[in-house]
């Protein structure tokens, strides 16, 4: 009789982990298909966009070519997600082209649509708030609050590579290689202290950039570990050196995003 009890108890142990294991699964599932069905709906609105809006100038044009291309990486991104987080990162690259179609409705004198959900990050990078420009490795780079002839390169502001960027217009986007190779080179970060320094709108110390706290340069310094930074250039097919900050003769190689 005791054995029997022990048999019974035993069963209803694994009838009761067998329920509790499949309503887990039933419910992470749902939860992936909610979050799917929430970036579709963003992608979707990002892509009648962009099929609907051509730029008038070069400023609009080439914000309306980084919404496309945050349009196609948004949709490879959901058509291989699995979980929850990269239907997430899905959404996030849907926002930001939309959030790039406004900046090139807002030039043309469009109505901007619906108000669109901040980005991750974005409250912390700050924005730019005045016009400068800096002598940086033999070359002029302009940053400004609005477009302008010399500022026609857009970001919503967000994190690049573990790093906030402010939200603003830019004479060249500087941040192309780390978005590409998700490491900040030695040059882009003094870059990014000359720029920033001291102005209102950016909520954290730019210095603070340049020596490497926090996550962003000592991340990517932390992720090359022990490899040559010049094969890391050669591996992610850029063309950078940290020991002077070179992208390559100060080009980003027509790299638009």
């Amino acid at each position: 009789m005791g054995l029997l009890i022990v048999v019974l108890a035993v069963a209803g142990a694994v009838v009761a982990v067998s329920y509790l294991t499949k309503g887990g699964k039933a419910q992470s599932a749902a939860d992936f298909d909610d979050a799917a069905a929430d970036a579709r709906r963003w992608i979707e609105r990002l892509g009648s966009q962009v099929l609907s809006i051509s730029g008038t100038d070069v400023a609009s044009t080439q914000a309306m070519a980084d919404a496309s291309e945050r349009y196609n990486a948004a949709s490879s991104q959901i058509s291989t997600a699995q979980t929850v987080k990269q239907a997430g990162l899905a959404r996030e690259s849907a926002l930001e082209g939309l959030h790039f179609v406004n900046a090139a409705r807002d030039i043309m004198g469009l109505p901007a649509g619906p108000e669109l959900p901040p980005l991750e990050g974005q409250r912390q990078a700050g924005q730019v708030t005045e016009d400068r420009t800096i002598n940086f490795e033999g070359r002029q780079i302009t940053v400004s609050p609005q477009a302008t002839p010399q500022a026609n390169h857009y970001h919503p502001g967000g994190m690049v590579a573990g790093r906030p960027v402010p939200a603003g217009w830019y004479s060249e986007p500087w941040w192309a290689s780390a978005l590409r190779t998700g490491v900040w080179t030695a040059g882009s970060v003094l870059l990014f202290s000359s720029l920033f320094n001291g102005m209102s709108g950016i909520g954290y110390d730019a210095s603070a950039f340049e020596s490497g706290y926090g996550d962003g340069f000592q991340d990517g310094m932390d992720a090359a570990g022990s490899q040559d930074v010049g094969d890391a250039g050669a591996d992610t097919g850029g063309d950078f050196d940290f020991g002077g900050g070179d992208f390559g003769g100060g080009d980003f190689g027509g790299f638009d995003f």
